[in-house]
């Protein structure tokens, strides 16, 4: 159903790969679980897009790429670690295939813009697909997809599988934590703090002028 993505209207392609996932149920039997790994800016942002998608089992967020073992996040962002922020996304590969993810995937982010994602600058932010050997020509594929449906160049590199390693307890699941920090409209719980940064950084604004209504988690 999905070989010809980019054959669908823009405006009805997100709507086609949520309709082809529920249509994919099948009796049950072993599942088929594989993990990809996507860098797409905030961590935060990916984890929350994904893990509402059905036949993902969990997305973690991270860091992979570099040259530093279980680095902290402090690290990462002050740079020099070859990391970038990154989730692994865990998923049943008889309920979404490891294309439909990735055509998701390159949907939800800017993937014209290799300095960084949205406000958030430096290579520790710019999007990356991290493929096994297994996986590199479907990711190449991706991104040629891509690029015919929005006839201009990707600058999302597909690199090698690395070493992934889970950022602090502080950051899974962020968007929707209730506990309490501090930011600078006052004393907000994650969740709330989380949907402002959104909000602020102009990510949903952004991929909706790159991708229009093909984007499938923009405003969320």
């Amino acid at each position: 159903m999905f070989r010809n993505l980019n054959a669908l209207k823009p405006g009805l392609l997100a709507a086609a790969i949520l309709v082809g996932l529920a249509a994919q149920h099948k009796p049950a039997h072993a599942a088929d679980i594989q993990t990809a790994v996507v860098a797409g800016g905030c961590f935060w942002c990916v984890e929350s897009d994904f893990e509402r998608v059905p036949g993902v089992r969990d997305v973690v967020s991270g860091f992979t790429g570099g040259d530093v073992a279980d680095p902290t996040y402090k690290q990462v962002v002050r740079g020099g670690t070859g990391h970038r922020e990154a989730v692994e996304i865990t998923f049943d590969a008889d309920v979404i295939s490891y294309n439909q993810l990735l055509d998701m995937f390159l949907r939800s982010i800017d993937p014209l813009d290799d300095g960084g994602q949205f406000c958030d600058r430096g290579f520790s932010y710019s999007p990356a697909i991290y493929a096994t050997p297994a996986q590199a020509d479907a990711a190449r594929a991706a991104l040629d997809r891509a690029e015919t449906a929005l006839g201009q160049s990707i600058a999302v590199p597909v690199d090698p599988a690395a070493p992934f390693y889970p950022a602090e307890a502080y950051h899974q699941d962020y968007y929707k934590q209730d506990s309490i920090i501090l930011t600078r409209f006052g004393p907000r719980s994650k969740a709330v703090a989380y949907k402002k940064y959104r909000e602020a950084c102009g990510r949903d604004e952004r991929v909706r002028a790159v991708w229009g209504d093909a984007a499938p988690f923009a405003g969320s």
